[in-house]
């Protein structure tokens, strides 16, 4: 299907185009057909799922392809619980498509709403000291390149260029596949409970080591710190998932609905925020269950925002965190979103955050409606003096030659690009600012 005209814009509002024209393909066969008749008029091409990235690294200046009909399993090799799935699948369908072989995903973000491909391609983590970002579950993928061809990265097939492909930012072809190493399907107990920050914040490194998975968040304007504290259990184990009720007015009515309005007011009347905020923390993030891991793992936010996130390697997260909320009382900001901070293990993937290092993660939002220039801006300087990385798909300002010296494999993954796509067919803006042209 295709259409002229109409303009796409990503789910943060940070980011829109109005391409010459929308296609979306039905298959595999579909994408290379539309980037053969793209290359053929010299024209640009991207593949969007979600639009969950807050960056333009999915804009698309000429053709926009819309994967939403790539959706599903194509392949499930049950003895290595290894599964592919086409690019456009969504993450939160994804417990579902693997239920029936008994498998699960080893670990996910908080948010579900991208599809596989936006995913692994803009590094999207989760949190727990010893387990690394989607892309580096990653065995196999099958991409269109700019020559039109499919091309197959697994262990027998083009191995080396796995590490890249799994974490490519568009800029080597179009994802159509992706295969994926599972593990044995898993529940999860979850322990959300306040906490002194200061006393979270000289005990993290104890906390992350004891527990799967830990990850805290705090609200500006306030001395508590809203922990998170997960263990694996086997599939078998009883679950105790929230109660309904509870967790409608937890997740929807409070953390959604409610916050929604303040946050508004709160763009009009800062001053209403940090009474807000110690109100939040009183009335959210103590509670207790067990229940399969997609459900623990993640979580559903409405409320519009937008966000910048800096990997630092783990034993430099107290200090940036702590210039961080000196920071903010300094400026005297109204800040109405919390930070988030969270762990992840090393990995091998060239363009990952985690490249070689065991990291920590801190997040900054703000309200959509609101100007994050100025607190991001400031963040970030902080973020760089300690070592650190920007998340792909949310905010940062950095460019080819900034990444460069922070990114061991940077020049090799631009190799690469130069012999998949010469002529920068799946390129924009984005992609020129943080590869060069």
């Amino acid at each position: 299907m295709t259409r002229m005209g109409g303009t796409w814009q990503n789910w943060g509002r940070s980011a829109s185009v109005r391409p010459m024209r929308m296609e979306r393909p039905r298959s595999p066969e579909g994408v290379q057909r539309a980037v053969i008749a793209a290359a053929a008029q010299h024209l640009r091409i991207k593949a969007v799922g979600a639009g969950h990235s807050f960056t333009g690294i999915a804009v698309a200046p000429d053709v926009l392809l819309e994967l939403d009909d790539l959706q599903g399993v194509t392949a499930v090799d049950e003895a290595r619980g290894r599964v592919t799935l086409l690019a456009g699948t969504r993450l939160h369908r994804i417990p579902a498509l693997l239920a029936p072989y008994g498998l699960a995903m080893e670990n996910l973000g908080d948010i579900d709403r991208q599809s596989i491909s936006g995913a692994i391609s803009t590094g999207t983590h989760g949190t727990g000291a010893r387990f690394r970002g989607i892309a580096a579950q990653v065995v196999g993928a099958t991409l269109i390149t700019a020559a039109g061809e499919f091309l197959r990265v697994d262990e027998e097939q083009n191995a080396e260029l796995l590490p890249a492909v799994s974490l490519g930012l568009g800029a080597l072809g179009i994802l159509v596949e992706v295969t994926l190493q599972c593990v044995p399907a898993f529940v999860m107990h979850a322990v959300d409970a306040p906490a002194p920050l200061d006393e979270v914040l000289e005990s993290v490194h104890d906390r992350v080591a004891a527990a799967d998975h830990f990850e805290f968040y705090w609200f500006p304007h306030t001395e508590v710190a809203l922990t998170k504290t997960t263990e694996r259990l086997p599939e078998s184990a009883v679950r105790r998932p929230l109660p309904a009720i509870g967790k409608w007015i937890d997740e929807t009515l409070l953390s959604n609905g409610v916050y929604r309005v303040v946050c508004a007011a709160g763009s009009v009347a800062p001053a209403i925020t940090p009474p807000f905020s110690r109100l939040a923390v009183k009335l959210t993030g103590d509670r207790e269950y067990t229940d399969i891991s997609h459900r623990v793992l993640t979580q559903s936010r409405t409320v519009r925002f937008r966000e910048m996130e800096y990997a630092l390697p783990q034993e430099h997260v107290v200090p940036a965190f702590r210039e961080l909320r000196a920071l903010i009382h300094k400026r005297g900001w109204r800040i109405e979103f919390p930070v988030e901070v969270r762990f992840a293990a090393a990995d091998d993937r060239w363009l990952s955050t985690a490249y070689g290092r065991d990291s920590a993660y801190i997040a900054v939002h703000r309200y959509w409606r609101n100007d994050p220039r100025e607190y991001f801006d400031a963040v970030e300087r902080i973020m760089l003096d300690h070592g650190g990385r920007p998340h792909w798909g949310k905010l940062h300002a950095l460019d080819a030659a900034q990444l460069r010296e922070r990114l061991p494999r940077f020049d090799d993954f631009v190799a690469l690009r130069d012999r998949l796509d010469p002529d920068r067919r799946f390129g924009n803006a984005y992609l020129e600012r943080v590869l060069g042209s």
